[in-house]
């Protein structure tokens, strides 16, 4: 038996990633950690959806994957991701 199991989350009682690859960003005015937001932009920018709608809800299910998203503040991370996004598209030029 394994005494140390790694790292819980107080929040949501998940694993912690010891990866590093835990960013944070604002939601809602709070410092929230997304599990691989650079490979997340990526992904989606790779898309090459045509609208900001799709591509708020491509951002939100791949965050979803891969961490815990509150159902009532949905609408305030497709906002901050989206921000994120054009941000990650205005500096690959």
């Amino acid at each position: 038996m394994v005494d140390d199991e790694g790292e819980y989350c107080t929040v949501c009682g998940g694993m912690v990633s010891k990866a590093g690859d835990v960013q944070q960003i604002m939601v809602d005015g709070k410092a929230v950690g997304i599990n691989g937001l650079d490979q997340i932009l990526k992904q989606v920018a790779g898309l090459n959806l045509s609208g900001p709608v799709q591509v708020k809800e491509a951002l939100l299910a791949a965050v979803k994957a891969a961490n815990y998203v509150p159902t009532k503040k949905a609408g305030a991370y497709e906002d901050a991701l989206y921000s994120e996004y054009l941000r990650y598209i205005e500096s690959r030029g």
